[in-house]
């Protein structure tokens, strides 16, 4: 199976550092954002080929540099016209076979082979990595008649609904939808336009990682927040230190 990464964006949130290099080259313990990225898929038998989107012509020149010398991935240019709009522009690369989906400003050792059994038991078009419990950064407090009972820190919370993370198993067939989406629409997000009129027929599935340890790199600081977890998720993607 192919995987790809999905490292283009502004990366908005992680300002000002997204002025000077890509989001995908945040240093995480030492080496750049993606490379976690991508060592951790290459670790996975299922995966034959890495194709990385990237704003190639401006900063994410940056990544093709870094990983200039790895035969096994290929770079193409993000289209700027959505999520699904730079999965349209690699139709011919993908074919109709399923393949990995890694938007780059995930972290967490999911494992992949079961998430393809997953895909493949519920005869879907698209899987996606779910949670439903979230360890909260800040104290909570439980309080009555005004005054509060007891203090919580930093609480593990299961959520009313799951929270999606960024990475899927999405069939190729998908790349018709989306060509049918672009005829009315030039922005074609994957999630809102492609995958909710999927889940309406029962044909989006949900893998749940359970207790895997999970973390949305939105910024340089959110990294340094949870130090602790970055250890935890690295150290079981196969990190050295």
């Amino acid at each position: 199976m192919k995987a790809v990464i999905l490292a283009g964006g502004k990366g908005t949130r992680a300002r000002p550092f997204t002025d000077y290099f890509p989001k995908a080259m945040i240093p995480v313990l030492g080496s750049p954002l993606i490379d976690h990225v991508v060592r951790y898929l290459s670790s996975f038998k299922l995966v034959s080929e890495i194709i990385i989107v990237a704003d190639i012509a401006g900063l994410g020149g940056q990544i093709k540099n870094y990983f200039e010398n790895d035969p096994k991935i290929k770079f193409v240019q993000d289209s700027g016209s959505g999520t699904a709009g730079d999965l349209l522009h690699l139709g011919k690369t993908l074919g109709k076979e399923p393949f990995f989906l890694w938007f780059v400003d995930n972290m967490g050792a999911v494992n992949l082979e079961k998430m393809y059994e997953h895909f493949v038991e519920k005869k879907s078009m698209a899987c996606v990595a779910t949670r439903q419990y979230r360890k909260e950064e800040t104290g909570f407090a439980k309080v009555s008649n005004g005054v509060v009972t007891e203090f919580i820190e930093k609480p593990l919370v299961k959520m009313p609904n799951f929270e999606c993370t960024g990475i899927y198993v999405i069939h190729g067939k998908i790349i018709d939808l989306i060509k049918a989406k672009f005829r009315t629409k030039k922005n074609v997000n994957l999630s809102f336009d492609i995958l909710q009129g999927l889940s309406k027929k029962g044909l989006v599935s949900a893998f749940d990682i359970k207790d895997t340890p999970w973390l949305d790199v939105e910024s340089p600081a959110i990294l340094e927040r949870n130090d602790t977890v970055v250890k935890k998720i690295l150290k079981q993607m196969g990190h050295k230190a």
